[in-house]
């Protein structure tokens, strides 16, 4: 039994093709589909969520039909077809449509390995090359990034890739500080207790990591309180703006103020009755003459008067 079947195998079809080899071919060609269904399945399971659907579809179909042409290269081998030329042309033009379109092959394969390496998704808040917004889109060539003010940016993926990414909202927590002065005169334990109080109150500030308040610095014109609060990332813009104003108010209550930069300006009792009885007897005189603090001149000299 095993000789015919053997004997089967080997019975040429046409010039040097033998049953086996069809068999073979059509076994490659199934294994092909089979290859290419399966990975079409990970890779839509792999990117779902992190990018746009027309770029999973794009990215699926390409993949797929890499699959399809090499699998149905290799089967032909089993058909007894010379191929060589085909592949020497292909690989000519190859070489060619690659030095032609260097730049979009890298953002092409840039943007493949940002879907699996993956910095960033979409709706992240990012910071890259200078541009600061929310990523609206992941393609297979580019990055479209919302910025803050409404605008539009397309950033390469080659570019996106090899720069120095900064993600707001990576991390499940986010931590911001406030410089609050308050004056030499007021009491920093009470300005901290009440500053304690708030931050305690307010939805979004955290308990862990625990936000801290505490003498920073002796400043020139007040005593300078350093705040640092953690927020849930998604929540800190919000709990960033309205907790200044609400510590702000709290320390009002509690006769707690900021100072404001002040100058003085002193004479000395003797020299300012000097200068209002100058003005009211309305003396052609200078100021350094009035309070006889200039040098003798010379007699041509021109001297300012007042």
């Amino acid at each position: 039994m095993a000789e015919i079947n053997t004997t089967i195998l080997d019975s040429f079809i046409y010039g040097q093709v033998t049953v086996g080899n069809i068999v073979i071919f059509i076994l490659l060609l199934v294994v092909t589909f089979i290859l290419a269904r399966a990975v079409s399945g990970v890779l839509i399971r792999t990117l779902a969520g992190k990018t746009e659907a027309k770029t999973i579809d794009l990215t699926v179909k390409s993949i797929r039909t890499v699959i399809y042409v090499v699998g149905i290269i290799v089967a032909c081998t089993q058909l007894k077809i010379d191929l060589s030329g085909l592949l020497v042309a292909g690989g000519v033009v190859g070489v060619a449509v690659g030095f032609a379109s260097q730049n979009t092959l890298s953002n092409l394969v840039a943007g493949i390995l940002l879907m699996f390496e993956r910095p960033v998704n979409i709706g992240d808040s990012i910071v890259v090359n200078g541009t600061e917004g929310y990523v609206e889109g992941i393609g297979l060539l580019s990055t479209r990034v919302r910025t803050y003010s409404g605008l539009y940016v397309r950033i390469p993926n080659d570019s996106l890739f090899t720069s120095e990414i900064t993600n707001m909202v990576s991390n499940v927590a986010r931590r911001f500080d406030y410089n609050i002065s308050i004056r030499y005169t007021d009491d920093a334990k009470k300005a901290i207790k009440a500053t304690k109080r708030v931050i305690e109150e307010h939805p979004y500030a955290l308990k862990n990591p625990s936000p801290s308040v505490y003498v920073d610095n002796l400043g020139a014109h007040g005593i300078e309180l350093k705040v640092r609060i953690w927020s849930p990332s998604g929540f800190w813009w919000d709990a960033r703006t309205e907790l200044l104003w609400t510590i702000f108010k709290a320390l009002r209550q509690e006769d707690i103020d900021v100072p404001f930069d002040q100058l003085t300006v002193w004479f000395g009792e003797e020299d300012a009755a000097k200068l209002q009885s100058s003005l009211e007897e309305g003396t052609d005189m200078t100021v350094e003459e009035i309070l006889g603090k200039s040098e003798k001149a010379p007699e041509n000299a021109n001297s300012g008067r007042v």
